[in-house]
């Protein structure tokens, strides 16, 4: 029995955001709450909890709840079971909001309305926002907001959520005096959702047919069992040719302006223990990680407008197939592309994945995509060791050997799953449901604010986690002094030598010397560390004209190749940062969970080094 409806006399002081996920839902809370919210666990689950708190125009204070994003009230995942407690008012620690506002995105409606229908039958006063509506304009979609109002029985607000000012008529609605409770329709007065959807599109949705016309005709190319597969095929491989031939100019500036400026502070500077911080440790270390940066924006321009274009739920459709024969969902493509960008979203998206052993497999095996934060020690190690030239009078030489690096831990993923098949049954598999949406030209300002999010998260992590490492680092590679009349560098006789020293007996098998494993230490907190750790080691271990010079051609000259290989195969393989095993024995609730994924993948990474090293040493 549903718990008693609020007075509908007041205006709302509890307000709960709900709808599909990718609906824009998360977007719409940020903008309505800013920096006043706050991020926790539900109690005894892994599901986050996002509170906030708005003033309306009008100056009343309201807690507003971003509900996880869920498909029906049937709950098939932990997300969705949340919601669905949330608003039945079965959670008692939490409060049960006046007013739900259900947020629909408004150029794909025919999936979104089922669940505004669904929310409508709890017989609660709620509120539906047509969030993207500029986007469906821009699309040619049509919507008689007014009739859409008289079909569904609920006041109907237009939204933009990523706009400043695009929540005004949703603040002023919340303003108002509670909506009246719309009339549930029961499932014995022959309520049917799909044939409501079909009435309330055909009342007060106008949708192109030049649009869905031009969608059929893509679909019957892109969704080909064979020719879509290739032409997936051909656009990653495009990409990551893209990440070295557009991202060099930009690259060589970076490294300009970081030996530029390097030079100037070391000139300014007199000698001492300061100069050392500042010019080998913070320049040389923190310069030399954001000189990727141009790479990784490039990779994520490829990725937002594959996004933004409708094309990536097709590409899950596509792959749908070979992953089930791995032994993964066709569920996992979503989390398992999230995780190309960080290993943590994409853990934390597997929470979608109904059936419990798919959603493992899905966490254990996400670390083994190409995160960027590896993109960095690639390009280090490719643009040192492999040359830049063409192949077969077209391709870049360096990004194809990028590109066999991401497909190798794609393919690790789908052989790893394989053997982690024993977790499911033939019962256990679910077909893969998609709404493919209408295909669309990309907004510049879209592709822009994902690319400067993402570069503010890559600067914060420099300016933060990278900086702080690179300050210890250095004081570990400095501390002790060698005694007087030594004359070997400083760092050897330090503390990181000492660590160095000591690691390299067990790394020695698979080629990487002391400075390498001084470096695979503060990798551990974050990837991109180990260049700036790398340039840090190798500026306090030379001479002063080789702490000058770039830290590219001094390991080339300096590694043999079979180590630099072998290097390339351990970051195939090896665990990520710390975080992301932090995030998996959050998202498992188990220590030992955690404690296998680390030690599979730290074997594999070693085995992969050991091969590769003894075979490149074989073919020398």
């Amino acid at each position: 029995m549903l718990p008693s409806s609020p007075s509908i006399t007041g205006a709302a002081s509890r307000i709960a955001l709900i709808g599909n996920p990718n609906c824009g839902k998360t977007a719409l809370f940020n903008l309505l709450t800013g920096g006043r919210q706050k991020v926790a666990n539900y109690a005894g689950v892994t599901v986050e909890r996002k509170e906030g708190r708005l003033v309306t125009p009008a100056g009343r204070a309201v807690r507003v709840m971003d509900l996880p994003g869920a498909y029906s009230l049937e709950a098939a995942s932990p997300d969705e079971a949340i919601t669905r407690d949330i608003v039945l008012g079965a959670l008692h620690d939490e409060f049960q909001p006046d007013l739900l506002v259900c947020v629909v995105d408004a150029t794909n409606l025919r999936l979104h309305l089922r669940f505004a229908l669904e929310i409508r039958q709890l017989g609660r006063p709620m509120v539906v926002a047509l969030n993207m509506s500029d986007a469906a304009a821009r699309r040619g979609i049509r919507i008689d907001r007014a009739a859409l109002e008289t079909a569904l029985g609920v006041p109907v607000v237009e939204t933009v959520a990523v706009r400043r000012g695009g929540a005004a008529e949703l603040l002023a609605c919340i303003d108002r005096a509670l909506p009246s409770v719309p009339a549930p329709t029961s499932p014995g007065d022959g309520f049917d959702v799909h044939q409501e959807v079909k009435r309330v599109l055909e009342a007060a949705v106008t949708m192109p047919r030049a649009t869905a016309e031009l969608d059929e005709r893509l679909d019957r190319v892109l969704l080909h069992p064979v020719l879509g597969l290739l032409l997936l095929a051909v656009v990653l491989f495009l990409m990551f040719q893209a990440v070295y031939s557009w991202a060099e100019p930009l690259m060589d500036g970076i490294e300009g302006l970081t030996a530029t400026a390097g030079e100037w502070v070391g000139a300014m500077m007199p000698e001492g223990l300061l100069k050392s911080l500042v010019v080998d440790g913070l320049i040389a270390g923190v310069g030399g990680v954001v000189v990727f940066l141009p790479q990784i924006l490039i990779l994520f321009l490829f990725i937002l407008i594959l996004e933004e274009s409708g094309y990536l739920p097709r590409a899950a459709f596509l792959l749908d197939q070979l992953m089930s024969r791995a032994g993964l969902s066709g569920r996992a493509f979503i989390p398992l592309l999230s995780s190309f960008a960080c290993a943590i979203p994409g853990i934390m998206a597997a929470r979608s994945i109904q059936n419990p052993r798919d959603r493992l497999v899905t966490i254990l095996v996400a670390p083994l995509m190409t995160c960027s934060a590896r993109l960095p020690v690639y390009a280090l190690l490719i643009g040192a060791f492999v040359p830049d030239r063409t192949v077969g009078g077209l391709f870049n030489l360096q990004g194809v050997v990028l590109f066999a690096l991401y497909v190798a831990g794609i393919v690790s993923a789908l052989a790893v799953a394989y053997v982690m098949k024993w977790y499911r049954s033939a019962q256990d598999a679910h077909p893969l449901l998609l709404e493919l949406p209408s295909y669309r030209l990309p907004h510049p300002r879209d592709i822009l604010i994902g690319l400067w999010e993402r570069a503010r998260i890559f600067l914060r992590r420099v300016g933060t986690i990278i900086f702080s490492l690179t300050v210890l680092l250095w004081f570990l590679a400095s501390f002790p002094t060698p005694p007087d009349g030594s004359t070997v560098p400083a760092i050897e006789t330090s503390f990181a030598g000492m660590i160095g020293r000591g690691l390299e007996v067990i790394f020695a098998p698979v080629g990487f010397n002391w400075q390498i494993c001084i470096a695979l230490v503060p990798g551990l907190a974050a990837r991109e560390v180990v260049v700036g750790a790398l340039a840090t080691v190798y500026s306090l271990s030379g001479s002063e004209d080789a702490a000058a010079a770039q830290l590219m051609p001094m390991i080339a000259a300096q590694w043999p190749l079979a180590t630099a290989f072998s290097l390339l195969a351990w970051f195939v393989f090896a665990p990520q940062c710390i975080s992301t095993l932090a995030v998996i024995r959050r998202e498992t609730n188990s220590w030992k969970m955690m404690a296998f994924a680390a030690a599979y993948l730290t074997g594999l990474a070693y085995l992969a080094a050991f091969v590769t090293y003894r075979v490149t040493l074989a073919l020398s």
